[in-house]
This record gives C-alpha cells, structure tokens and sequence, in this order.
C-alpha cells in the first residue's frame, strides 16, 4: 500500500510546494483536486488539456519526488436540479477523466450526485425514509431517470478511457452506502466503484470492516480515504445521526470528523489496514484531514504518524512455516 494525502488541505502553496511539504512528511502518493468542491488548487485542467509540454513538466515534477498521482478528484453534483452546476460538475468530470487517461492516472474520485424530487425540482433531494410514501416514489424517479442514466453512459465513457471512478460513499447523495454503490455499479459497468472513507461510514452505523469485506469481495473498492469520526453519544441522544447542526457546534454535535485516531483506536485503523489487505485492495490510503479541533498541520501529522505505524507496505511473505 502507499500512504497518500488529498492536497486539498494544502491550497495555500503552491503545485512545487506542496509536493516538496508532503515529500518531507515521508508520504508516497497525492489526491489532486482538478475543480468542483476540491478546487483546483493544484491542477489547472483546461492548461494541461491543451499542452503536451505542460503534462509532461506536471507529471515529472511528481515523479522526480518519488511520489505518485493516486487520484484526481472533482466532488460535485452532475445531476443537480440547478442546470448550471450540473453542467459544470459534469465538465469539469469528463475533462477529469481525459487528463487522467493522458497522465496514466487511474482512479478519478467523485460524488454520485443528488436529483432533485421532479423534472422543475429547484434544489436537490435526499430521501432517507421510505414512508410517507412519497420519498419511495422520489427515490425510484431519482435512480430511474437520473442516477443511472448518467452514470451508465458516464461510467462506460471512463471505462473507454481506462479510468476508473471511485464514488465516495457520502451522506446527502444516492450514493452513500455499500448497497448503493453495488446496485449502481450492477446498472453501469464495473468502472463505478467505491472511494470508501470511514469517516461516513461510521456515523451512518456501518463498520468499516464490513463494508471493505463487501466492497473488496466484489472488486468495487477503487480508492481509499483516511479519515475519522468521532461520535459523541450524549448528543446522539438528542440530535440523532442525522444531525443537521454546522460543522463547528463541536459541543453539541452527535458526531464531528477527526483525524485519524482521535475518533476510533489506532487498532481499529490497524484492523481497516489488514481487511485491505485481505480483501484485495494494495493502492493508496489517502490522508483527508477535516479535523475542527486541530491546525491543519497537527491534524496531518497525527494521521501520517498513526497510518505510518499500521499500513501494510510490503508484499506477503510465502508460508515458510507451513
């Protein structure tokens, strides 16, 4: 496995900067945003679509780090209600899918997308119950008209272009569970898979562990984020799990993100590390770090010194002792 970071959390440097900050912190691979809720920071897409000169110096500044590119990332919404955005995300995905194609990078990271409740719907809509009746009937339209349709053709294209799409499994959009991104990936092609982050997995109740065994058993684990979640039980009591309170009422919130480690044990991560393994995956575990209680600094080395001590590096060793 290779340890990664998302290069989002070091916007403020620059391309040569921050590869040479995440170089020094002994890491192996970055997660690039390319436009969408990531920005593009650190890729500036339509320059590198257009110039063969521009890819190469692009590509051998990473390389001559000893690093790689593990993904490029355009989180957004390409089958919002809002016709704008939705043109906009689903752009900015098919022009991330030809640079990864051109850069030999594989895995392109993306959200699912959220319709709306009707075709003249204003805002997106995330059913989570199946009663009243109505939300059942929202859902079929959403993943009838909407979800598979755009990912069937979309998920075919990146498959063309020798990329695969790694869907993050987050609240607020269809596709958020391991259930949902199998029944996707089974109306698409096997170019849709999963960007499994425990981070939302733990506060929808499922264990990670779990969901890697499912996901890996059926080939759909494509990338890997690293981040946690601590769950405040108390405030569960009160607010549930589908808290909607900001992200900064720390003191109130039923569950916060946290760097890795200072939401669930290190032995826990340990046991994520070895499901991996077990299960098929030996690519990138990328660091996110969207911890409101840490500097983005402390956050990142509290996960590089956490992962450190439990990635699986090395190849199996034969069973001399049997």
């Amino acid at each position: 496995m290779k340890l990664g970071v998302f290069t989002v959390l070091f916007s403020d440097k620059s391309f040569e900067e921050m590869l040479d900050h995440v170089k020094a912190a002994g890491l192996d691979a970055v997660e690039i945003g390319t436009g969408g809720n990531p920005g593009e920071a650190h890729c500036p897409l339509d320059e590198l679509l257009e110039s063969e000169d521009k890819r190469k110096k692009y590509l051998d500044a990473v390389h001559s780090r000893g690093l790689t590119i593990s993904a490029f990332s355009c989180h957004a919404n390409p089958i919002s209600p809002d016709p704008n955005y939705a043109k906009e995300s689903h752009e900015t995905f098919v022009k991330t899918v030809q640079l990864a194609e051109l850069l030999g990078v594989t895995v392109v990271n993306c959200f699912s997308g959220t319709a709306g409740d009707h075709e003249g719907a204003k805002y997106p809509n995330w059913p989570v119950s199946p009663w009243p009746n109505e939300y059942s009937e929202v859902l079929k339209w959403q993943w009838e008209e909407k979800l598979v349709p755009y990912w069937k053709k979309w998920g075919q294209y990146a498959k063309d272009h020798n990329v695969k799409i790694g869907l993050e499994l987050h609240g607020g959009f269809l596709v958020h569970t391991p259930y949902t991104i199998l029944k996707l990936r089974e109306e698409t092609c096997d170019a849709v898979g999963a960007n499994l982050d425990p981070s939302h997995l733990w506060w929808q109740g499922i264990e990670p562990v779990g969901a890697i065994k499912i996901l890996g058993q059926a080939g759909a684990l494509h990338h890997f984020h690293a981040k946690d979640t601590y769950i405040d039980q108390d405030n569960v009591n009160m607010y549930g799990l589908t808290d909607m309170q900001p992200y900064d009422k720390v003191q109130t919130r039923a569950w916060t993100f946290r760097s890795v480690g200072c939401g669930h044990s290190v032995q826990e991560w340990s046991d994520m590390m070895s499901a991996l393994r077990t299960y098929g995956y030996d690519y990138a575990v990328s660091i996110e770090h969207e911890d409101p209680l840490m500097s983005i600094d402390e956050g990142f080395n509290r996960a590089v010194n956490n992962l450190q001590s439990v990635l699986i590096r090395d190849k199996p060793a034969d069973m001399w002792w049997v």
